[in-house]
């Protein structure tokens, strides 16, 4: 059986393989502590879990969904935005529903590209950027955001010819992999770029939730002229504990938000109802929760840096994320280092060429591990890995 072109041409997904490395080294019997992929390790909070429950049991939520959202899901996250950022949208054109975000970054790419068109993408990024660019056939033309520009994109240093061709471009903040943050002015600049040149912006957002030391992260959608040329994608998981859920949204500008919509009515039937209730009850509900959240991974990030810097490292502590992202040691690439971890410490960390050429001499740690263990991991790899020149 022939696979389709567009089949062959995917990379293995970069947890798919981690995952295989795991499981090969637990195979031989090693105890192994996975710092690789952000999924938090504390639960859903009770309420929202009471929430669903109560919902599941109602017979009227056991039919199909709306394609685009419940009403009622749709006017919370609006809420959410006017509370959290002084943003208004119209819950019923400018906010959609989605099976996550991740499932919305990359149908969005459907909606608009066409063989031949091109996306920019951010280089280091979230894989599935690029994966939605090229299951439409369209071409991903990488932006560089490296860190001695703040992690952000230098759009001056875009050519023309590409700009001209480019139809969406992806921006993540605060920023997985590398922690990175933006502001209003960067957001200005970006959408002054896309005006100039008729690009949609499609703003990830899905850890603007996650700060620390006083720093409070701003909304894409609340920069003047946002909602002119692009939407912001928002989730549940990483706030409220909620990854395995799947729920998630879209919001912005209406003319996308119809079209992404559109795209989802096509190939999807929905979030089950009682998950958006919850969903409701997580953004209208105590946040307490969320507070008590970003203090345990306050915490966390303290001790991983502290603990790497008593290694050798050199970091400031990131203001936003639940992901370190240091350098790795001289002589060393992202790759060799990583396996260097696991074959002497049981440690698994990513290698940062899995988000892109310029994440290579990098290397990231996710901070979704209960305390003890990643105390655990840091021991293990100052006892194993020895002296290490920077």
């Amino acid at each position: 059986m022939e696979e389709a072109e567009r089949i062959k041409a995917l990379p293995p997904y970069l947890f798919a393989r981690i995952d295989e490395k795991i499981e090969a080294a637990k195979a031989k019997g090693v105890d192994v502590i996975s710092l690789g992929i952000g999924d938090p390790d504390r639960p859903t909070p009770e309420h929202i879990i009471k929430k669903l429950a109560e919902e599941a049991h109602n017979p009227a939520n056991h039919r199909y969904p709306s394609y685009v959202g419940m009403p009622v899901y749709r006017q919370a996250v609006s809420t959410y935005y006017q509370r959290r950022f002084n943003v208004e949208l119209d819950p019923k054109k400018e906010v959609v529903a989605l099976i996550g975000s991740k499932e919305g970054i990359a149908h969005v790419t459907w909606c608009y590209l066409n063989p031949g068109d091109i996306a920019l993408v951010p280089d280091p990024g979230y894989p599935v950027y690029n994966v939605g660019v090229m299951l439409t056939g369209a071409e991903s033309y990488r932006m560089p955001i490296l860190e001695e520009n703040g992690f952000l994109p230098d759009f001056d240093i875009i050519p023309p010819d590409v700009a001209k061709r480019a139809k969406l471009m992806f921006l993540n903040y605060p920023n997985n992999p590398t922690g990175g943050i933006a502001d209003a002015a960067f957001y200005t600049k970006a959408i002054a770029f896309a005006k100039k040149y008729d690009i949609i912006i499609c703003h990830d957002a899905a850890y603007q939730e996650i700060y620390f030391d006083g720093y409070k992260p701003i909304s894409f959608l609340e920069v003047e002229g946002a909602g002119d040329v692009g939407i912001e994608f928002g989730s549940l998981s990483k706030t409220y504990n909620m990854t395995g859920w799947r729920v998630g949204w879209a919001a912005g500008n209406a003319r996308v938000i119809e079209a992404l919509g559109r795209i989802k009515s096509n190939i999807d039937s929905g979030i089950f109802q009682a998950v958006q209730a919850a969903a409701v009850e997580a953004l209208l509900g105590p946040q307490e929760c969320v507070a008590e959240m970003r203090q345990v991974y306050r915490e966390r990030r303290d001790m991983v840096i502290d603990g790497l810097n008593e290694m050798g490292w050199n970091l400031n502590k990131s203001l936003a994320t639940i992901y370190i992202w240091p350098r790795v040691p001289k002589s060393f690439t992202s790759s060799s280092f990583a396996e260097l971890v696991l074959e002497k410490a049981g440690v698994v960390i990513t290698p940062g060429n899995g988000y892109g050429e310029c994440g290579e001499g990098y290397f990231r740690i996710s901070l979704t591990l209960p305390t003890e263990r990643l105390r655990e991991a840091l021991e293990r790899m100052r006892l194993s890995l020895g002296t290490l020149e920077f």
